[in-house]
């Protein structure tokens, strides 16, 4: 074949294959093939953005940035005729950071443990990919999977078998993406691990942040005069947007032709085959090292969960106490922020698609990190490195800790994924939403029918 990869262990990786071209806020303009004898050795570069500490964690730091960074990455068992399954892989970072090139996404593990085709895909962040409700993010994303769609076969893929899989806003990116009727045909079945549902914007909403970021710009600007504004320009203007609690600023929104209606409505009703997980403490990666919440107390308690719960409140706080009976006062508020911000809007995706007669299945990660002293739990993101099986990339130790059981719980969960992928079952009963089935995916895997059911229905 006339590219150049990276020779892996069991497997080739072909990094920085351009899929797209873009001008600033258009559509994208889908490339066919590669050059001659490309080079795919070094990444692309990542969409402009404002990094932080878990981009530099996640080992992010020191690739470049530009406006255009239309590239994806492919890692295949070998380039032959075999008609493997393909797992798309679409990062999160809430929209505004991010990129395929993270060592926590490498996609080499997956695709020589388990016979697949992986693929990571860039897409264009923030203001520049989703201003308003122009989804050019979303249409990147659709231009990668028309791609993989032509080509996926040169690599040993099955372009009739792809499963697209995503993290935190990249699980709410594949989930919108059945919403998406340009993407109809390009993929079969979807896995959303901890997506963040609630950023999913209605197209007055997008148009209300539209209004604030051209504010932020300044000088009575309008979309028109973006063109001529430096992206580093652009990216101050993108942080001096107030911060919505749901991250609301940049994110899908419902505007024709990308959705033409309500993006949740239309991917509860879609038949194609779907998985959707959280993990046991999300919120903790956000808030175990908040200072202005160490001192907290009782009082801060019956605040914060009379803010959710109202004259319920009293019961709302035992019900929690009772399943996390170790918890000092910050930890129970942010279990109970777990539940309202990914838990809930998970269950309730599974309950609507259950009741609508599409396939659907739930599980909830309990794998808990030992590191700075347990403090993290089973926080947002600590299920990547499980999921690719990348438990020895840069970074992973500091963040999940050290332990004898890390490589078994790694093993169930990329061979549940791999299952999926490969027959559209990842191994345990679907959801229904009178047994509630839910696997755990952690040191003790059982399935475990309608978990914390007291806790549930305190939100309904």
């Amino acid at each position: 074949m006339d590219i150049v990869g990276i020779d892996r262990d069991g497997a080739t990786e072909y990094r920085g294959v351009r899929f797209a071209r873009a001008q600033r806020l258009a559509a994208p303009v889908d490339v066919l093939g590669w050059e001659p004898a490309l080079d795919a050795t070094a990444f692309g570069p990542q969409a402009p953005q404002v990094g932080g500490v878990l981009e530099s964690l996640l080992g992010a730091t020191g690739l470049a940035m530009s406006e255009d960074c239309h590239f994806l990455n492919i890692f295949t068992p070998n380039a032959d005729d075999r008609a493997r399954p393909v797992l798309v892989f679409i990062h999160g970072g809430a929209f505004v950071t991010g990129t395929a090139a993270m060592p926590w996404y490498d996609g080499a593990p997956l695709a020589a443990g388990h016979d697949l085709v992986v693929v990571t895909i860039n897409y264009r962040l923030g203001a520049l990919g989703f201003l308003g409700d122009r989804n050019l993010g979303t249409l990147d994303q659709i231009s990668a999977l028309r791609w993989i769609q032509r080509h996926i076969a040169d690599f040993g893929g099955d372009p009739a078998n792809v499963t697209i899989f995503g993290e935190s806003a990249g699980g709410s990116a594949v989930v919108s993406l059945l919403a998406a009727p340009e993407a109809d045909d390009l993929f079969h079945r979807v896995w959303a691990m901890s997506p963040s549902l609630r950023q999913l914007r209605s197209a007055e909403t997008a148009a209300d942040f539209e209004r604030v970021y051209l504010e932020m710009v300044g000088l009575a600007a309008t979309v028109d005069d973006l063109a001529g504004v430096s992206v580093d320009d652009l990216l101050d203007a993108q942080q001096r947007v107030p911060m919505d609690p749901l991250m609301r600023g940049f994110s899908p929104a419902v505007g024709a032709p990308v959705f033409a209606g309500d993006i949740l409505h239309t991917a509860i009703a879609d038949s194609r085959p779907v998985v959707v997980g959280t993990n046991r403490d999300e919120m903790l990666l956000f808030t175990a090292f908040d200072q202005s919440r160490m001192s907290w107390d009782e009082t801060d308690v019956e605040r914060e969960f009379a803010a959710r719960f109202g004259p319920d409140a009293t019961t709302a706080i035992a019900r929690y106490r009772e399943f996390r009976p170790e918890a000092n006062a910050s930890q129970l508020v942010s279990a109970a922020q777990t539940d309202e911000v990914f838990r809930r809007p998970a269950q309730q995706l599974a309950e609507a698609r259950s009741s609508a007669g599409s396939a659907t299945w739930m599980y909830q990660f309990d794998q808990r990190s030992t590191a700075f002293g347990g403090v993290l739990g089973c926080c947002h993101g600590l299920d990547l490195p499980f999921a690719f099986g990348t438990l020895s990339a840069r970074g992973v130790d500091l963040f999940t800790g050290l332990g004898d059981d890390r490589q078994n719980v790694a093993e169930q969960f990329s061979s549940a994924l791999a299952a999926f992928a490969r027959c559209g079952d990842p191994g345990w009963p679907c959801f229904d939403i009178d047994r509630r089935a839910t696997q755990r995916i952690g040191p003790v895997p059982d399935v475990v029918d309608d978990p914390e059911s007291t806790i549930r229905s305190l939100w309904s």
